[in-house]
């Protein structure tokens, strides 16, 4: 599983994030409404998780491992709303 609830304030995505990890960040965004998402160690991401990301609008600590999520994902990320 590369989506862990670390603690009650903080979700990782670790590694390459497939389509499941998207129902995984989800649930635990759902479960955790005050929770931060550590993408720091997040090399890629499924599409499923970044619309996860998009709609969450929740802060994240970055940048990325991975440079495109860095290059292309964090800017739209942060024009939607999200902190990055």
């Amino acid at each position: 599983m590369t989506v862990v609830l670390h603690d009650a304030k903080t979700i990782r995505l670790i590694g390459a994030c497939p389509a499941d990890d998207g129902e995984a960040l989800l649930q635990h965004l759902l479960a955790n409404p005050a929770a931060e998402i550590d993408w720091r160690g997040c090399e890629s991401a499924h599409a499923a998780v970044i619309q996860v990301l998009l709609v969450s609008k929740r802060p994240l600590r970055g940048p990325p491992a991975g440079q495109f999520l860095h290059r292309f994902i964090g800017p739209a990320l942060a024009r939607n709303g999200s902190q990055v």
